[in-house]
């Protein structure tokens, strides 16, 4: 019986490069691609065992569900977010910055806003960024209810903004025309009502409907800001801590 011919070496099968092991840190990267490419409703357990070639079962090794991987995305998707170390005499700019940087995180990552607008960020990232954005608020010498409610609601209006801006604003031409028509379309309305009814819709139908996105955000900044200092205006400098300045003191002009 004739011997096996060997098969020529350029002829061997080559063997399959190893894959890689399905890691948490894994799970919530590719997690993440998915939401920037694809949005939030396309982000699933099996389209994101589909993504790791992999079985959806497998991932709940790793992730409880999905609701649990979504806190993940979000908790590593904070630390992308710069707060910066308080600095004497720029309390107001500085908070300013924090807000500043927290949107653009939220504009730069595909309906990231609907993910954190019902969440606390209690990861670890979420949980320094708090410390971090209390330490700074405080720095403005807020007391502690201001310092406290004060952070939630500067919080809360840039992840409002943030989702009303996303959801006009998908990105694309059509979506931009058709934001620019209705502002048009509502422009006209207001316009045409009554303006002994409407006094006020009709002689502000322009500032209600021209305010661009960014604007309307620093104007929004400016009104709460304005209003931590002005509640804290009030309090019994005896009351505060030593060495730390009133809100008022850090503005600018002041």
């Amino acid at each position: 019986m004739p011997e096996e011919i060997p098969v020529p070496p350029w002829r061997r099968p080559k063997k399959a490069p190893p894959r890689m092991p399905l890691t948490q840190d894994r799970i919530v990267d590719t997690a993440l691609g998915i939401l920037d490419a694809e949005g939030l409703d396309a982000l699933s357990m099996r389209r994101l065992a589909q993504e790791l070639k992999t079985g959806h079962a497998s991932l709940y090794a790793h992730v409880g569900n999905r609701d649990e991987l979504l806190d993940l995305v979000f908790d590593l998707v904070l630390t992308e977010v710069e707060i910066p170390q308080p600095e004497p005499g720029r309390w107001a700019e500085q908070v300013k910055e924090m807000c500043r940087s927290l949107r653009r995180v939220f504009l730069a990552h595909r309906d990231l806003a609907r993910i954190a607008i019902d969440r606390v960020p209690l990861g670890p990232n979420g949980i320094l960024g708090m410390e971090r954005t209390l330490n700074l608020l405080r720095s403005g010498g807020l007391r502690d209810e201001l310092a406290a409610y004060g952070g939630d609601l500067l919080s809360t209006f840039v992840t409002a903004e943030a989702l009303e801006q996303s959801s006009r604003h998908s990105g694309t031409e059509q979506s931009e025309e058709q934001a620019g028509m209705f502002a048009d379309q509502l422009h006209g309305y207001l316009k045409s009502l009554p303006p002994t009814q409407f006094p006020n819709l009709v002689h502000l139908a322009g500032p209600i409907t021209s305010l661009d996105s960014d604007r309307r955000f620093e104007l929004g900044l400016e009104i709460i800001i304005a209003g931590l200092v002005a509640a804290g205006a009030g309090d019994d400098a005896d009351d505060r801590e030593p060495g730390i300045r009133t809100a008022g003191s850090t503005l600018p002009g002041s």
